[in-house]
């Protein structure tokens, strides 16, 4: 196994983006991670999917700083963060563990979660093994499929897509999930952490690990999680956007599956595709600040 780490000059004078980066140790590799003290008491921990980093939440992170703490991590294999240059070693396990690992480190409590995509699948079943460390819970455009879901058909082209392609432009692959158009300068920020195939790894295997049958990796994880959220108490805030065709079926299966879900208001995201923090990152910070203001 080999880690490598993308050069920070990547990573300089990138629009909208002035955010330095921390690291810790998760077992291994070190996980790179924005920490914007705040003004208020919250802490919130914002996860970020597959292909993106914590750049997707920089449209974000001023409102929800107005409120709390804000930690924005990239995942292994994504953004500064080491990132293994095999493919083998990004299983959901692995995957899974740097997460823990992560909110362990940092002892983070008291903790409003906001993830989407990857950051949902990783994230959630995390607070649901955790739940002394985690107060809300905001899924967004993700999901928690424990290989019994059917998953649309443009996933799987996405899926076979990022594993089979020659030349992989990251960039461009953020741009195709927004509504909005991408300036060339954001979408080469998306593509900063990938120079090479090398850092490439994670970005072209994770699409294939989300289980999508009984007897895949991180199934049995998923399923457990759902069991412990069906009877979670705590405030969840279902908040997924209005023109997403990735995730669009999974967002009744989570109002559904969190008791508490229905009594939030039932909220869509206009004008906000896949990647809805780019599309409409102020507009969900300010969603989420009402929610942590009503519980």
């Amino acid at each position: 196994m080999g880690l490598v780490r993308t050069p920070d000059e990547q990573f300089e004078d990138l629009p909208g983006y002035q955010y330095d980066a921390n690291y810790v140790d998760v077992g291994g590799p070190e996980m790179a991670y924005v920490d914007e003290p705040g003004d208020g008491d919250e802490t919130f921990l914002c996860l970020h999917g597959e292909p993106t980093w914590s750049y997707l939440y920089r449209k974000m992170i001023p409102t929800l700083s107005e409120v709390g703490r804000v930690i924005a991590p990239d995942l292994i294999g994504f953004g500064r963060s080491d990132k293994w240059d095999d493919q083998s070693e990004y299983t959901y396990d692995a995957m899974y563990e740097t997460v823990e690992r992560f909110v362990t480190e940092l002892d983070l409590q008291d903790v409003t979660l906001v993830c989407q995509d990857w950051g949902g699948l990783l994230g959630l079943p995390v607070a649901a093994n955790n739940p002394e460390r985690f107060a809300r819970l905001v899924p967004m455009n993700t999901g928690l499929p424990d290989g019994t879901q059917t998953m649309p058909d443009v996933w799987h082209q996405f899926k076979d897509m990022t594993k089979n392609a020659p030349e992989l432009d990251v960039g461009q692959l953020i741009d195709a999930g927004c509504l909005n158009d991408l300036d060339d300068g954001v979408k080469a920020a998306y593509a900063a952490p990938f120079p090479d195939e090398t850092h490439m790894a994670g970005a072209r295997i994770l699409p294939n690990r989300v289980p999508i049958e009984p007897d895949m990796a991180g199934a049995a994880v998923i399923a457990d999680a759902r069991e412990t959220f069906a009877e979670w108490d705590e405030p969840v805030f279902v908040l997924f956007s209005d023109s997403d065709p990735i995730t669009r079926g999974s967002r009744d299966d989570l109002r559904d599956l969190f008791p508490t879900a229905t009594e939030q208001p039932d909220t869509w995201i206009e004008g906000g595709a896949h990647f809805l923090q780019e599309d409409e990152g102020t507009q969900v910070a300010e969603a989420i600040v009402k929610f942590v203001e009503r519980t």
